[in-house]
């Protein structure tokens, strides 16, 4: 395939590997927006909006003769439609986990293409589900710090890959970036 070069507008390693996986080229933007869930907004359209605002937040710090397609992504692991972001302290992260264990729960991950035409936008939800962890192991996760700048407290990637027991849908958008997604995306803004 021959994608077009991109910005990402994220400074997340695993979306930079991923993007390198399938071989696009790219730089990076760091952008800092609001992440705060809006009243009401249901899963989907606060992983959308976010994965969106991204991109646009990216774009918008373009110069003109600067500009080319910035893609933009967003992750959130949803329990009962309760959106579990990333945590603010082991304490939260060890309740998150205690949320998890034993049950299975939707990551979305949405990824979002701004151009100097359209923005589009792609929702991948897959199903991630946890055996039960004792007490002693979820101390022992918490104490890694490997979750803690990742949505759910968990890296699908990582250490807590001993206590998935089944995924269902996309293991790139679990990790935080869906590949065939955004392979669609990339040939659509090169046509």
């Amino acid at each position: 395939m021959n994608f077009p070069a991109i910005y990402l507008a994220s400074s997340s390693p695993r979306r930079r590997e991923l993007l390198t996986q399938i071989g696009v080229t790219f730089s990076v933007l760091a952008v800092d927006i609001d992440e705060t869930r809006l009243k009401d907004e249901s899963a989907e359209n606060y992983v959308q909006r976010v994965a969106i605002l991204k991109a646009q937040t990216g774009w918008a710090r373009l110069e003109q003769n600067q500009q080319k397609p910035v893609l933009g992504s967003d992750t959130s692991v949803v329990l009962n439609k309760q959106v579990l972001g990333k945590p603010q302290s082991k304490i939260d992260a060890r309740m998150m986990l205690q949320q998890l264990s034993g049950r299975e729960h939707q990551v979305m991950t949405a990824v979002a293409m701004v151009t100097e035409k359209e923005i589009k936008c792609r929702l991948k939800t897959s199903v991630v589900c946890f055996r039960e962890m004792t007490e002693n192991e979820i101390d022992w996760y918490v104490s890694t710090g490997e979750g803690m700048d990742k949505a759910g407290g968990y890296a699908v990637q990582g250490l807590a890959a001993i206590f998935i027991s089944e995924l269902r849908g996309s293991y790139s958008a679990v990790m935080g970036l869906p590949l065939m997604e955004t392979g669609l995306l990339l040939e659509e803004v090169s046509e």
